[in-house]
């Protein structure tokens, strides 16, 4: 475990988390390619129709949420970052796309019952503590009509994380960007803990994530639980199948 990194992380850390320079790193360092191959599969996994009403929680800066409303779907995005959702509405503008944008906690979203799919994309399933994730399986599947689809995007399954884990500190780039990071895992309360330093020029900005760490087997037996059915497992956005070691899960579901 790394001395660098505090036991003691606020359970809502998200809240404060994403200001502009993280969330400036991320917007360079999901290459448009990544965003076409999720797009891709979230298209061909669920079917979806054309003009299809979609749900995107946590939608970050909206990368996710342009890109489907730019093939004719019909996009509301919802993100705790008030930063992020000016950036997604500004793009989307610049674009002359109409996507809806909402800055609320990702277990407040529309519980309407007439979206054809959510999704829940960059690794943010994990970002709520066990109880309050209970929740918002659960407000998924009331913002869903019967039979609509949900994506699940999970890089802290336990079968990702756990075979090799080190703890290794990391340095990452993008342009004049430098992220130095420290990860510590939690025996006892099953987590992550990523201590960041967001380095620009002068600026320095020092933050800690969080993300619970859960079985698959226990993600299909949450999703199962909250009102799913035909949970599927992929290892990537090529639909591989998800295995020990596999760098990302992508679960896809019914609401029943």
């Amino acid at each position: 475990m790394s001395p660098h990194v505090p036991s003691a992380v606020p359970a809502t850390w998200y809240a404060d988390f994403f200001t502009e320079l993280p969330n400036e790193f991320w917007r360079r360092a999901a290459a448009p390619q990544l965003t076409a191959a999720d797009v891709g599969f979230v298209q061909d996994r669920l079917g979806l129709a054309p003009g299809s009403r979609l749900l995107d929680v946590p939608c970050g800066s909206g990368r996710h949420s342009i890109a489907l409303a730019a093939l004719g779907h019909r996009v509301t995005g919802v993100d705790i970052s008030p930063e992020a959702v000016g950036h997604a509405r500004r793009a989307a503008a610049g674009q002359g796309l109409d996507v809806e944008f909402l800055v609320a906690d990702m277990r407040d979203i529309p519980r309407t019952g007439d979206f054809d799919a959510v999704l829940c994309l960059g690794n943010s399933f994990g970002y709520l503590e066990p109880a309050d994730l209970v929740v918002f399986v659960a407000a998924t599947a009331a913002a869903l009509r019967p039979g609509g689809g949900l994506v699940v995007d999970f890089s802290a399954t336990a079968e990702t994380v756990l075979p090799g884990f080190t703890g290794q500190d990391r340095v990452m780039r993008t342009g004049d960007i430098t992220v130095e990071a420290a990860t510590e895992y939690d025996v006892a309360a099953s987590r992550l803990l990523s201590r960041y330093t967001f380095i620009r020029g002068e600026e320095r900005l020092t933050a800690t994530a969080v993300h619970h760490v859960y079985t698959s087997g226990h993600l299909g037996a949450l999703l199962r639980d909250g009102g799913f059915t035909d949970v599927t497992l992929s290892g990537g956005p090529d639909g591989a199948p998800y295995t020990v070691g596999s760098d990302r899960l992508l679960i896809t579901a019914r609401r029943v």
